[in-house]
């Protein structure tokens, strides 16, 4: 994208920087890094610094924490319009990433340097309002997460994963045990289990949800 591009777009996902001055925007638009990159890059690791504030243009990002056997589980997710919480965490604390961005298809985002992301942050009011918006909204979602890891089963939480996902999901099943936090072999386990009664039909990387009323009836608390 050119200049011209990148600012349509940036106006049009982050209705935000509507309120800050025309020359405030072109500066934005100049200063920013724009960063393009492949689907399954690592946009940034645990333990390593930021260098920017990213905001998604096009594509997705899932931003995962990591134990040491390997096994993950996904924080949340980014979509185009929104921002990453760790990212504006580390450059207020002045900390490295404690988690990792995994780029889930193409993504396009643009990065406002540390030293622009602290006066827009001290000199204008809706970029700062938004900045805190994101940690609320962002709060809750953590909030959901450690309240289905604590007190859910993962049959349970596989059927509302499904759910939300639509009648075809395309996944994998490693991929959907990355989501819940837990490994292929017992997803896969409780996926032919689904299968067996009738919820749903499995194909290769793809689900098909035959019985909704079912898993909504399992998936409630």
């Amino acid at each position: 994208m050119n200049n011209p591009e990148l600012k349509s777009r940036l106006l049009q996902l982050f209705p935000v920087f509507k309120a800050l001055p025309a020359a405030e925007v072109e500066e934005i638009v100049r200063s920013a890094a724009a960063r393009q990159a492949p689907a399954g890059s690592i946009l940034f690791e645990a333990a390593s610094p930021c260098t920017g504030f990213p905001m998604l243009l096009e594509g997705s990002v899932r931003v995962v924490k990591a134990a040491p056997n390997g096994r993950e589980v996904q924080l949340y997710r980014i979509t185009p319009g929104e921002s990453c919480l760790l990212s504006s965490s580390c450059l207020l604390g002045g900390s490295p990433y404690s988690a990792t961005g995994v780029a889930e298809s193409a993504v396009t985002l643009l990065a406002l340097p540390p030293a622009l992301f602290h006066r827009l942050l001290a000199e204008h009011k809706p970029f700062r309002d938004y900045v805190f918006s994101l940690f609320s909204e962002r709060l809750a979602d953590l909030m959901t997460l450690v309240e289905a890891v604590a007190f859910q089963k993962l049959d349970q939480r596989l059927a509302a994963l499904l759910l939300r996902k639509g009648e075809v999901v395309r996944a994998t099943h490693q991929g959907l045990a990355d989501e819940l936090g837990s490994v292929r072999e017992m997803v896969s386990r409780l996926l032919s289990n689904f299968q067996d009664r009738g919820w749903v039909a499995l194909g290769r990387e793809q689900i098909r949800v035959t019985d909704a009323a079912a898993l909504r009836r399992l998936a409630q608390p």
